[in-house]
């Protein structure tokens, strides 16, 4: 009986992130209510109120979510990558191969990331929240600069290059992409961009 009403518990804490990550990526923070969560996840105000005391603390748990959905899907992608071909620049590839079959698979016309939407209202969080941010940005920064600090050991690239910048390329690219997928109602613009990114760095480091 416990078990069961824990898992209730669960469900509606997740289905309130759920909705609230919708209306988030959709129109921004400020302009999502609580009162449209509670409709949309069919509870009560006070239901809202027994799993998040405030909206700064339902932001810091959307972003701890995104932060961790982020992770395991990059790290299930990039990790097959290099399961199907051990060399450090050829496994990457396949793994932005993967990469772009996955957004091409997103809902069509996808209205935007949470930690652009946060960062384009970050002055309604505070530090903790916008530091969260700035992780979920860096971290995107460690995986790909490590991972081209491995390659040109073996594949020294044929002109210099900033590895930090072309790191952070695969972040801006990706955002940049979803505002452009949104704009033009075109949906095909993200993966082709990482596709064209794929071909940047093959071109970089292939000898």
């Amino acid at each position: 009986m416990l078990e069961t009403a824990d898992r209730r518990r669960t469900d509606t804490r997740e289905r309130l992130l759920e909705a609230a990550e919708r209306a988030v990526v959709a129109k921004g923070f400020a302009a999502t209510s609580i009162d449209e969560l509670i409709v949309d996840v069919g509870i009560t105000k006070s239901g809202f109120f027994y799993h998040f005391k405030d909206k700064n603390a339902l932001a810091r748990a959307l972003m701890l979510r995104y932060l961790a959905q982020d992770r395991d899907v990059l790290d299930g992608i990039f990790t097959r990558g290099d399961e199907l071909h051990d060399d450090p620049l050829h496994g990457f590839l396949v793994g932005l191969k993967l990469f772009a079959e996955a957004l091409a698979d997103l809902p069509e016309h996808h209205p935007g990331c949470l930690a652009a939407s946060f960062c384009y209202q970050d002055q309604l969080f505070d530090q903790d929240i916008r530091d969260m941010n700035a992780e979920s940005i860096l971290v995107w920064r460690r995986r790909f600069r490590a991972r081209f600090d491995l390659i040109a050991e073996i594949y020294p690239p044929k002109e210099k290059i900033d590895l930090e910048a072309l790191a952070d390329m695969a972040a801006s690219l990706v955002e940049g992409a979803l505002i452009l997928g949104r704009a033009l109602k075109d949906a095909t613009i993200l993966p082709r961009q990482v596709l064209l990114y794929r071909d940047f760095v093959r071109a970089i480091f292939q000898p």
